[in-house]
């Protein structure tokens, strides 16, 4: 008895190449991880189309993510493929996968608390947090800077070790 292997489709060999394409300014993270990265198909013409979800309005990164996509997919075999911008819904923190909040932490920078939900109440003061270092553990941190490595870090610095990190902002 012979088993016969099942092929993948265009579209999830596609989605298998889009998957394994790192975020710029986190290279930890796949854009799956990431929770960018919403969607793969095929149009009538047989182009490959990319959905992406910008995790802030004008983020700086998104050319480059379109560029790496479009670059790992032609590398791949796929001739025709383009990136479309999928701002509904938007991204949220919580599409963060539990590998990629893994890896953030792994890294140094604290990942993200669970988004708020419902009206977000406007305050001109740093959003308090309670953040554990990605370094000892402890919750005993200050926040340093609202604005990090990138606008979608904050800067903090752990109490006990000393140790400055970035933490990954709930949105």
């Amino acid at each position: 008895m012979t088993t016969a292997t099942v092929q993948p489709t265009v579209v999830e060999r596609a989605w298998q190449v889009a998957s394994e394409v790192t975020d710029p300014e986190l290279p930890m993270l796949t854009l799956a991880d990431l929770g960018v990265l919403r969607d793969v198909r095929q149009d009538d013409d047989g182009e490959i189309v990319v959905a992406i979800t910008p995790t802030y309005s004008g983020c700086p990164a998104m050319a480059t993510m379109r560029d790496d996509l479009v670059r790992r997919l032609q590398e791949a075999g796929f001739t025709s493929a383009r990136v479309s911008v999928q701002l509904s819904p938007p991204w949220t923190s919580d599409w963060i996968s539990e590998s990629g909040r893994k890896a953030l932490s792994d890294n140094g920078i604290s990942p993200p608390g669970k988004a708020p939900r419902g009206p977000v109440r406007l305050q001109l003061m740093p959003t308090r947090r309670v953040i554990q270092c990605p370094q000892c553990g402890s919750d005993d941190t200050e926040v340093t800077s609202e604005f990090g490595s990138t606008a979608c870090k904050a800067l903090y610095r752990c109490l006990v070790c000393g140790e400055p990190f970035d933490h990954v902002k709930e949105i």
